[in-house]
């Protein structure tokens, strides 16, 4: 069985740091624009609502990138710039700590949907909320809280944002971002249901062609692909998951 993926690492790279640049990069400029140069009144109104989504999709592409350098899969030919990549990615998408959430995943994928998986409820495995209020408390701390503060503070004093501009788009972003990345991430792939899971890995793949999946959540949605091939980041995950299909079809 082959896992579909086949890339040299010098183009993996190339190909890593140009799309991460332009997910964390069109963040970053969305973000700034909305917050400080939206005007809700007339046509900003009318732009609010897609730009907020707009914002909530790409702050889960910001995680994700943070995700394939905690994998080594966002720069492989260059670790030093795949490692600090991550960390910036991680802390502009809600200041956490790099290697803490590193070790937390990494421990997600040996005991993943089981006792030691800190994404997983291990008493509500089906249940949404209850399994969201425990994955959100794992990983936002007062470090989290204090730098929500200290920026709040800053783009309203000091910079005179717009109290409702930083909620529609930087606040109520961040939370949809986080709800995306656990609906299609983990909740659905890793939930019980009353279908057995395929193998050790307790994972779900996600039945959504190429754009659903890339809109759901940068094809995480394919997560049997993911931990069956951790070293693929996620643009390459469609080509894992059709060399899947193929072996399962010849076999």
């Amino acid at each position: 069985m082959t896992d579909g993926y086949r890339v040299g690492q010098t183009r993996q790279t190339v190909i890593g740091l140009a799309l991460a640049s332009a997910i964390v990069g069109a963040w970053a400029a969305v973000h700034v624009y909305a917050v400080f140069f939206l005007r809700l009144s007339g046509a900003g109104a009318w732009a609010a609502a897609p730009l907020a989504l707009l914002e909530t999709w790409l702050g889960a592409g910001v995680f994700i990138v943070a995700h394939d350098a905690m994998h080594g899969s966002l720069s492989p030919r260059l670790p030093v710039l795949n490692l600090w990549v991550g960390r910036v990615s991680l802390g502009l998408y809600a200041f956490f700590p790099y290697d803490a959430v590193a070790r937390k995943h990494h421990a997600h994928h040996r005991h993943a949907g089981g006792e030691g998986d800190p994404d997983f409820h291990p008493d509500r495995p089906r249940a949404f909320w209850p399994w969201y209020a425990r994955f959100f408390r794992a990983y936002f701390g007062w470090g989290q809280l204090g730098g929500i503060f200290a920026v709040v503070l800053l783009y309203s004093l000091a910079l005179h944002a717009s109290i409702l501009n930083i909620l529609l788009f930087w606040a109520l972003p961040a939370i949809g971002s986080s709800l995306q990345l656990f609906t299609f991430g983990t909740w659905l792939p890793h939930r019980h249901t009353d279908q057995a899971f395929c193998d050790r890995h307790n994972a779900r793949s996600l039945e959504y062609g190429w754009l659903g999946s890339l809109a759901a959540c940068f094809h995480f949605g394919y997560h049997v692909e993911h931990h069956r091939a951790p070293q693929a980041p996620w643009w390459a995950l469609p080509a894992v998951r059709a060399a899947r299909r193929a072996d399962e079809a010849a076999a």
